[in-house]
């Protein structure tokens, strides 16, 4: 069974249930079948069963049309950014060719690298399927909800979203981004009771603070909201709860190697930062001896593409192993403590940066932030946090760090501060520690 065979069973019992939305366009599940199946027998010559095809994500009906049809080929599908340069993507088409992916494969996720070398995570039919199944029962999808995606279609936060709703027929419409922040809300004046969206921390951030009050306005219509691919802080969590007080709003823990493994809805009146619920169906999560988070069940990739050497280091005996470190509570749900990579030694203390972060996020001056290292002559590293003020304000050092000794250990207290006018982040919102590591820091006071 692949997710596939959902648009001939939507197709033949809710055939003028509509489908998809994208813009002016839109289609019927019978129309999206018979595109589909047309696409097929249109493609058939041109790509080998088993051949891996890169297409450009773009937020386009025909981009879905393409997607399914070649599944349904028997090919893999490697989706790549929508504005790559054609030069990369011929490049990355070619060595595409030469790999082979092993049976049962459906697509080639390529991650963003910004721990590392970017890597091909070879994801299967089950486990789209495992996703799709843990989305419906642990976020509540249904046939009558309409789902806005606004995200990149080659990343699993958001390409992950169109897998529930086709697997129940449910309705799915498409934003390109928030580059037009008008055109996000006209989605949710689609006309239904029940509509859901997934954004990453940033882009909540965002909506927050240029439109708070028209997203409140939703708050009778917004089923749910998810997030995840970055940490949230406590305080954008319970301004968005005050926000959308009658919504389901869920911190989820997911990526492109573990597939989704569980989640958070964070308006419960507890608003617990860093907590991401309990596993899902077809998920199990270990808390190795070292602190790090295994993963096990359906959901997991396959191995990385042309890397044996690599997927052996992070998947053995049906484990994934990560380099998250987390715990189990006593109820059994899993909390986020941070990624190896990011830890920062300080006298021979762990500090892990997002705590740092999140604490100082809390403060009316800050609009964002970051916690770096730099060279310290006596313990080694300090720490140091580049700060975005709010407008209308400017950095007191003082008033800041009074704020953090109210929510850390001393020792996780930045010693050096600076304003800066933008903290560095990757396309779908991640901060780019990667960047911090590499580029030459200010150390001034």
């Amino acid at each position: 069974m692949m997710l596939e065979n959902y648009l001939a069973i939507h197709a033949k019992c809710r055939p003028q249930k509509t489908a998809i939305v994208c813009g002016e366009e839109q289609c019927t599940y019978r129309q999206l079948y018979e595109r589909v199946t047309a696409c097929v027998e249109e493609l058939r010559d041109r790509y080998p069963k088993g051949g891996i095809v890169c297409l450009h994500a773009l937020p386009a009906i025909d981009y879905l049309v393409n997607y399914f049809a070649l599944h349904l080929l028997g090919c893999v599908v490697a989706p790549l950014e929508k504005e790559l340069p054609e030069a990369a993507f011929l490049a990355i088409s070619r060595q595409m060719a030469s790999c082979q992916a092993p049976p049962g494969t459906a697509d080639i996720l390529y991650t963003t690298g910004t721990t590392g070398q970017s890597k091909g995570v070879i994801v299967s039919h089950r486990a789209i399927l495992a996703d799709a199944e843990n989305l419906v029962e642990g976020l509540g999808f249904s046939p009558e909800l309409v789902f806005v995606v606004n995200g990149p279609l080659n990343h699993i936060g958001s390409l992950s979203k169109i897998y529930p709703v086709i697997l129940l027929g449910a309705t799915l419409i498409m934003v390109d981004g928030l580059k037009d922040l008008n055109r996000f809300y006209a989605a949710f004046d689609y006309p239904a009771t029940r509509m859901a969206t997934f954004l990453v921390p940033a882009s909540i951030r965002i909506l927050m603070q240029l439109s708070a009050d028209r997203l409140a306005s939703y708050a009778q219509k917004i089923d749910f909201i998810e997030t995840g691919a970055a940490a949230i802080s406590q305080a954008d969590m319970q301004q968005l709860c005050r926000l959308l007080p009658y919504s389901r709003l869920y911190n989820t823990y997911a990526s492109t190697e573990t597939g989704i493994i569980s989640t958070y809805n964070f308006n419960d009146g507890q608003c617990l930062a860093g907590c991401l619920g309990k596993p899902m169906r077809h998920s199990e999560v270990v808390i190795t001896p070292q602190g790090f988070i295994a993963c096990k069940g359906d959901t997991l990739m396959s191995g990385y593409l042309g890397d044996e050497e690599r997927t052996a280091q992070v998947l053995r005996d049906g484990l994934l192993y990560t380099s998250d470190l987390g715990m189990l509570d006593s109820q059994g749900r899993l909390h986020l403590k941070g990624r190896e990579d990011d830890v920062i030694n300080v006298g021979g203390f762990k500090v892990a940066p997002t705590e740092v972060e999140d604490a100082a996020l809390a403060s009316p001056l800050v609009q964002d932030c970051i916690c770096i290292a730099v060279d310290h002559r006596i313990t080694g590293s300090a720490l140091k946090l580049l700060v975005v003020v709010k407008d209308g304000q400017t950095l007191d050092k003082r008033v800041l760090a009074a704020h953090l000794k109210t929510r850390l250990e001393t020792y996780k207290i930045p010693l050096l501060y600076e304003q800066v006018d933008t903290i560095h982040r990757t396309f779908n919102g991640k901060i780019d520690r990667k960047y911090y590591r590499s580029a030459p820091v200010s150390c001034k006071a």
